[in-house]
């Protein structure tokens, strides 16, 4: 008992440790593919995962927005050595204002998809400078007389808070020789992998060896889910793997979503299958009215379709005879005073109802007498039927006239139903009987609330567990 319970053990922090290793790939897999949308914030709220992980995108700064920045420091190193109105100072700005231009016609930020990040800076820039053209926002700013005019240190402030940032964002993402993008995250995922590989041929092999029948495929398949760890394409897919492993290991508790989930799956399925299968039913039995194969099999005067007998027993007939004779070996021997009292009052209730026994009820002792006979006479007569109905059921020739006269009956209600005509009619009844059933009630129970029945159902399944 304690070795199972230590192996028992040992299984489920063999599968936790395993869940925590698949939950941490999943969020490096997810933190991949949400890092080129979401490289602004990391650059602006954690700057040195940027600078960490950029190489493994094959992310480098864009030459010509990097030197545009580099030229703005040199210009702040410019100017706190020389001042303002140098000559060196000048030829910064002269550049500045050339390099500005370029930018707004080349759009470096085009080969990032950031095109809506220029928008931005020019926006700014037109709205800062009171400009139409962004061209000439950029040329006013960077010139000595705006700068001297509206004071450097605030004018160097608003571009650095507002515009530089927006500058800084954008990059160069190199391509490889396939045509797509530069991604080395497949060498932070390969170990991952090979520790789901060589996981996923260790369950294989103990589910093979306890099911002998299974060839490796199908040992493989029975964990199908895991495969989506392996795959080097679509690595979202691995959410389905990693949630069924939190739940098998008991760190996430998904039996009320997973119960929701087939609720909601059983509820929109219930009401469309219970219609469908109720009105296929209904469809069937009508069709075989229509041939009148019900018919025939009633009467028993030929078979339009071959019928499938699968014990060569006549099942309605030994249904009959069980009925028959428990009806008579056990149920009537046990109503039998019953029988005999309902006998002796209707016998009563006969006598009183003559006029000459009730004159004769005037002589002494008549009275006493008509109760001891119909007492005598309801029992007789209930034993005498009582002792036909078992010699009919154990008389062989007794049973052999009952079936006759059952076949003969069966024949002349088929001969008069058949000359009188009155097939056709009670074939066109049922037929509209069944079709009224499927217009009233099949149309209630696509109406019923089948949340309610599930509801139940679920109420009901509780129970039987606490059990």
């Amino acid at each position: 008992m304690s070795d199972s319970k230590s192996l028992k053990n040992y299984k489920l922090w063999f599968e936790r440790v395993m869940a925590i290793i698949a939950t941490i790939n999943l969020c490096l897999v997810l933190f991949n593919l949400s890092y080129i949308s979401w490289r602004d914030r990391y650059l602006h709220y954690a700057p040195r995962i940027v600078i960490a992980y950029d190489p493994v995108k094959g992310i480098e700064p864009h030459r010509e927005t990097e030197k545009y920045l580099n030229t703005i420091d040199a210009l702040k190193n410019q100017v706190s050595k020389t001042g303002l109105q140098s000559p060196e100072v000048e030829n910064k700005l002269a550049d500045l204002r050339s390099m500005s231009v370029e930018m707004i016609v080349n759009n470096p930020f085009a080969s990032a998809n950031k095109s809506g990040t220029l928008e931005k800076i020019k926006n700014q820039m037109r709205a800062h400078l009171k400009q139409d053209s962004a061209k000439t926002a950029f040329e006013v700013f960077w010139s000595q007389e705006y700068l001297l005019q509206n004071g450097w240190t605030k004018e160097i402030m608003f571009f650095n808070q507002q515009i530089r940032p927006l500058i800084a964002t954008n990059y160069y993402r190199r391509i490889g020789e396939n045509g797509e993008y530069v991604d080395y995250f497949w060498l932070i995922d390969l170990p991952f992998v090979c520790i789901f590989a060589v996981e996923l041929l260790i369950r294989s092999f103990y589910i093979k060896r306890r099911y002998p029948r299974f060839s490796w495929l199908n040992a493989i398949l029975w964990r199908w889910y895991d495969l989506f760890l392996l795959i080097p394409f679509w690595r979202w897919l691995r959410t389905i793997p990693v949630i069924i492993r939190l739940d098998q290991a008991e760190i996430l508790n998904l039996q009320p979503i997973r119960q929701q989930i087939h609720l909601g799956i059983v509820s929109n399925f219930a009401e469309d299958l219970t219609e469908i299968v109720v009105v296929r039913v209904i469809n069937q039995v009508q069709g075989s009215i229509h041939r009148g194969e019900l018919f025939t099999w009633f009467l028993q005067k030929e078979k339009l379709r071959p019928y499938i007998d699968i014990n060569n027993v006549n099942e309605v007939e030994a249904i009959a005879a069980i009925f028959v004779q428990t009806i008579v070996y056990q149920v009537l021997p046990t109503i039998q005073p019953e029988l005999v009292a309902i006998l002796h009052h209707n016998l009563e209730s006969a006598l009183n109802n003559s006029p000459v026994y009730r004159n004769l009820q005037n002589l002494p002792g008549v009275a006493k007498i008509q109760t001891q006979l119909s007492e005598q006479l309801a029992t007789q007569i209930t034993t005498n039927l009582y002792n036909a109905l078992v010699s009919t059921v154990e008389d062989p020739l007794a049973a052999k006239l009952s079936s006759q006269l059952l076949q003969r009956f069966r024949e002349a209600l088929g001969e008069q139903i058949q000359q009188k005509h009155v097939l056709s009619e009670l074939q066109s009844l049922l037929v509209d009987f069944l079709e009224e059933i499927k217009l009233n009630y099949v149309e209630r129970l696509s109406q019923e609330d089948f949340n309610k029945i599930l509801e139940q159902t679920t109420r009901l399944k509780s129970v039987q567990n606490n059990k």
